[in-house]
């Protein structure tokens, strides 16, 4: 008797798999979306704190990408980011909250977070920012989209597949979320970027923060502040980020 393999499952067993922290008091949450991460090829170790994640990295679990609730018992979401951070800075974390508070997403993305969901989006929203910045990617079995190619203006180089960004010859340590809004304007060909659109390259589309119908806008002149702070370390004459007024932004090419 032959046996017939269902040519997805196969696809999916032979795909790397992404090994992922999940961190979360709420117990129902928690077990619904480690089973949730699971069905979706993803190896998601659950813990109710931040200090038994902690101790567990410490003690050598692997885990590639954080899942990071911002109020926990004991440590604060916050407090434990900072320590990931300090451990291995080049683990990504995403911040998980049930509010969207402009200045606790302002505190998460300095503080050096890889994104912030709200969790009511679901894991809709979630999966897509996970397979981004997952080590292997973690593409879904019928995935055929091609890798991002890279992006060279100037003396930018954009490499979005190594996460990599060099101006002048120089890497550039930008985050994913950054160099995602760099490839927009630079997309751009020169025209502006608007402040909605520069801010759903870190988001969703119509992610609501800040204070306002327009609160977002804050946020997003405070990340192309960040921008040009990272690019001025390495050129300090830095000025391909123009801004335009009451609009957005717009890179300034040769």
């Amino acid at each position: 008797m032959s046996l017939v393999l269902d040519p997805e499952a196969a696809r999916l067993s032979a795909a790397p798999v992404t090994a992922v922290a999940l961190v979360d008091d709420d117990d129902l949450f928690r077990e619904t979306l480690a089973a949730e991460l699971g069905d979706h090829g993803f190896e998601v170790h659950a813990f109710a704190d931040g200090e038994s994640c902690l101790t567990a990295l410490q003690q050598g679990l692997v885990a590639e990408l954080v899942l990071l609730d911002w109020e926990l018992p004991g440590l604060q979401g916050f407090e434990v980011l900072q320590l990931l951070l300090e451990a291995d800075r080049d683990r990504p974390v995403i911040i998980l909250t049930g509010r969207s508070a402009a200045q606790r997403e302002l505190e998460a993305l300095q503080g050096g977070a890889i994104d912030f969901v709200d969790k009511a989006r679901g894991i809709d929203v979630l999966l897509p920012r996970m397979r981004l910045l997952a080590p292997n990617g973690n593409a879904p079995p019928d995935a055929t989209a091609a890798e991002p190619a890279p992006v060279a203006c100037g003396p930018l180089l954009l490499q979005p597949r190594k996460a990599r960004a060099e101006w002048r010859g120089h890497n550039v340590e930008l985050t994913v979320a950054e160099q995602r809004i760099v490839a927009l304007l630079v997309a751009q060909g020169g025209q502006p970027a608007t402040y909605r659109a520069i801010y759903d390259q870190v988001h969703y589309a119509g992610f609501a923060a800040g204070d306002g119908e327009r609160g977002f806008e804050r946020n997003v002149r405070t990340m192309i502040k960040r921008l040009r702070r990272k690019f001025r370390t390495i050129d300090p004459d830095f000025q391909a980020i123009r801004s335009v007024t009451r609009v957005g932004y717009a890179w300034e090419g040769p």
